[in-house]
């Protein structure tokens, strides 16, 4: 049957593992993109549009591929009519994980068990525009009945953290933590660097005008963010080189880029290795856990990013070389400051072995120290994250994992976990029947309840 209790669950041992374990733990969410202000400010959902299609590139790609005109997707179709357009979608998507996850978000979260499509649409957007418009269905309360423990946003360093005060100040069954994400800080060559830069030094209060003023900055908003209970940092390094150079260098490079000159490609390459290694000795000072994801191509279609912006649907794989450069960039932190705790993506799953052969040079002191990230983005498939699971334990250590995050910016994404937590079962009770595990349902009991919160709740220091 669809969506039963044991979906996913082929073997004896995966539904022991699910049902025993896996199923009872509270989740961290460690990695997405959640709106602080919209968690406190707790409003219910306008309707079913705004909570599942609002902001989900996921959708969109799908919708698009069955011929949906923009209108109905970001355009000013009613929300009813871009519902329709993705009831009508759905039916299509079976053997994409949207499908199972569609379903399983109106099972969880609204008790439905009816399948989407367009016969059924108008009685489903009628039955849960119903409900998101109760008490139970503002953010707080979908956050709280996921059993969500933590959630950590992604943060700009320019960014007040009002809201995460705010919501800090509250008694909530769970957390609201920020991450340092300074990739506008990184990205001298885009085009709305000298822009980012004023509107950094509005938020401290004082001017930037040198490479050295910017390092100092950084490190205030590091020692802030950390007094926030941040406790972690992310970067989004889709292409990744690595040229050293000192200091004159880099404020040559600074303070050309302010008045306006054209930058070389090595002058590029040189701030972003320097910034870089100077961020992660500001990490490792403070016992952060850094998130590198890579390898992601963005905006593809030129004329989709002038009419919708970026993290519209228009991003792909990036298979450029990725050993030389961060292997020297591991060893320079490593031999500096020393290496802070890493968490290690690529949209490109053939870099799994690279970052999992890289990781094993540079592991000590804390268990799991450096981490393969789990499926992301286009791998948070069935196939990718068995693959993303079969060669961590391949390579490393399967157990020390701190599991799996949304990466979302939807207040319905937690069935993700769920998904996530089948297919971590599935693939060790298959260990199992091969006689590659021992059928111990404690201690592979126990593994599946470390990987799917133990770990993180550990490895994170929250």
């Amino acid at each position: 049957m669809f969506l039963n209790d044991d979906f996913l669950l082929t073997t004896p041992m995966a539904k022991t593992l699910f049902h025993n374990h896996a199923s009872k733990m509270p989740i961290i969410d460690y990695h997405c993109h959640l709106d602080p202000q919209e968690i406190y400010e707790n409003k219910p959902f306008v309707n079913l549009t705004e909570a599942w299609l609002s902001g989900d590139h996921y959708k969109w790609r799908l919708m698009r591929a069955n011929g949906v005109p923009e209108t109905h997707i970001t355009g000013d179709a009613s929300d009813y009519d871009k519902f329709l357009a993705w009831a009508r979608t759905v039916p299509k998507t079976i053997g994409n994980p949207l499908y199972s996850w569609t379903h399983l978000e109106l099972r969880r979260f609204f008790g439905i068990d009816e399948l989407l499509n367009e016969e059924s649409a108008p009685r489903i957007w009628k039955e849960v525009n119903r409900k998101l418009a109760t008490e139970s269905f503002k953010r707080r309360n979908i956050i709280k009945n996921a059993n969500v423990k933590m959630i950590c946003t992604t943060d700009d360093p320019v960014d007040s953290l009002s809201y995460h005060q705010r919501l800090a100040e509250e008694e909530q069954d769970f957390k609201v933590l920020p991450t340092f994400r300074p990739d506008k800080a990184l990205n001298i060559d885009a085009p709305g660097f000298k822009e980012w830069i004023g509107r950094l030094e509005n938020a401290i209060g004082q001017s930037i005008s040198s490479y050295a003023e910017l390092v100092h900055v950084l490190k205030n908003r590091v020692d802030f963010f950390h007094d926030n209970g941040c406790r972690l940092s992310d970067h989004a390094l889709d292409v990744l080189r690595y040229k050293a150079g000192d200091a004159e260098t880099l404020d040559i490079i600074f303070r050309k880029r302010l008045a306006d000159g054209t930058l070389s490609a090595d002058e590029i390459t040189i701030y972003r290795t320097e910034l870089m290694a100077q961020l992660i000795a500001f990490y490792r000072e403070k016992n952060w856990t850094m998130q590198l994801h890579m390898h992601a191509y963005r905006n593809n279609n030129t004329s989709m990013l002038k009419s919708l912006g970026p993290d519209t649907g228009h991003d792909a794989l990036n298979d450029l070389p990725i050993t030389e450069a961060l292997a020297k960039l591991l060893d320079r932190a490593e031999s500096e400051a020393g290496l802070p705790k890493t968490i290690l993506y690529s949209l490109n799953p053939k870099d799994y072995p690279v970052l999992l052969t890289l990781m094993g040079c540079f592991q000590r002191d804390t268990p799991g120290k450096l981490q393969l990230g789990s499926g992301w983005w286009f791998n948070d498939t069935r196939g990718g994250m068995r693959q993303q699971l079969s060669l961590f334990a391949e390579h490393s250590l399967l157990a020390n994992f701190v599991g799996m995050l949304t990466d979302s910016r939807s207040f319905l994404s937690y069935t993700r976990h769920e998904y996530f937590r089948r297919v971590l079962c599935e693939l060790i009770g298959e260990w199992v029947e091969r006689g590659e595990a021992p059928e111990d349902s404690v201690l592979l009991g126990q593994m599946v309840e470390d990987i799917s919160y133990n770990n993180a709740a550990r490895y994170f220091g929250f």
